[in-house]
């Protein structure tokens, strides 16, 4: 199976031009629930495929508005690639999306969902366990911690989730980056910096531009409702038995549209197998 059997063709690729605003790319995220959207420049025949915006960089970067110094290079296929191939790139790279290149013209985009697709059809092996696949540093917060302490805290863990805990350190819910980037907004002002650096006090907010000295600067920051993370998190998650194969996980993931299900033992979680690590055991 080649890349060119799963991936997105260019007429379906939702993309974003240059030159255009970190605006442009949010929508797509927050209405569509997209990890990263690709960036061309020019139309028609004259297009040309310049990069990839993901989500994470329009939250490690709120002080920056324009695309052109937003995106991202990032490793790019062909469409006459194996499958299982595009899949060890995705999993070496950490890439979710991989864009695919035809010259200099993008011709689709390959994701990790489609692999799992190609998966879950029986289109390429499927039958290894998830209890032999689960990883067992799982990343958890509580369920009463601030949301963006704990947007900050899955930043540092370099995940896309957070298993959330009660009061007893029971799961109770599931928090991921999209849940974060639903309810996340833009805000601008302006700040007396004095002497010294602005938002120092505003311990949990994203800070804007900072300088020195007695004078007004634009900020820009990336807010976050400040409620408890069991407001926003997805309460009883779908999980899998250590037994169940890696087409049942990938068919289970495609059905409830996550990118990771926990992994259980009667009643205790016992780990979690990610989207990628279907990938991974190909």
């Amino acid at each position: 199976m080649k890349v060119a059997d799963v991936m997105t063709p260019r007429a379906d690729v939702v993309t974003v031009s240059l030159p255009g605003t970190r605006d442009d790319v949010l929508e797509y995220l927050q209405e569509r629930h997209f990890s990263a959207v690709p960036v061309v420049k020019g139309e028609g025949d004259e297009e040309v495929y310049r990069g990839l915006i993901s989500r994470t960089d329009l939250i490690e970067d709120p002080d920056e508005d324009q695309l052109a110094m937003l995106l991202r290079e990032v490793p790019t296929t062909t469409g006459d690639t194996d499958i299982v191939e595009a899949g060890r790139l995705m999993v070496a790279e950490g890439a979710r999306r991989v864009p695919v290149v035809d010259g200099e013209a993008l011709a689709g985009i390959v994701t990790v969902t489609d692999v799992v697709r190609a998966i879950a059809d029986g289109d390429v092996a499927g039958n290894a366990t998830c209890g032999d696949l689960a990883r067992r540093d799982v990343n958890t917060t509580y369920a009463g911690t601030p949301l963006p302490v704990a947007e900050r805290e899955i930043a540092h863990a370099r995940v896309p989730y957070t298993i959330v805990l009660d009061d007893d350190a029971d799961m109770a819910g599931v928090l991921t980056e999209p849940d974060i980037i639903d309810v996340a907004r833009v805000v601008e002002g302006e700040a007396d910096i004095g002497a010294g650096v602005a938002g120092e006090d505003d311990e949990w907010k994203w800070e804007g531009i900072k300088a020195t000295g007695n004078r007004y600067f634009p900020t820009r920051n990336v807010e976050i409702p400040s409620g408890p993370v069991r407001e926003f998190m997805t309460a009883d998650p779908v999980t899998l038995t250590k037994r169940r194969t890696t087409q049942e996980a990938a068919r289970r993931m495609l059905e409830h549209d996550v990118e990771q299900l926990p992994l259980v033992s009667g009643d205790d979680l016992a780990g979690i197998v990610r989207d990628v690590d279907l990938v991974a055991s190909l």
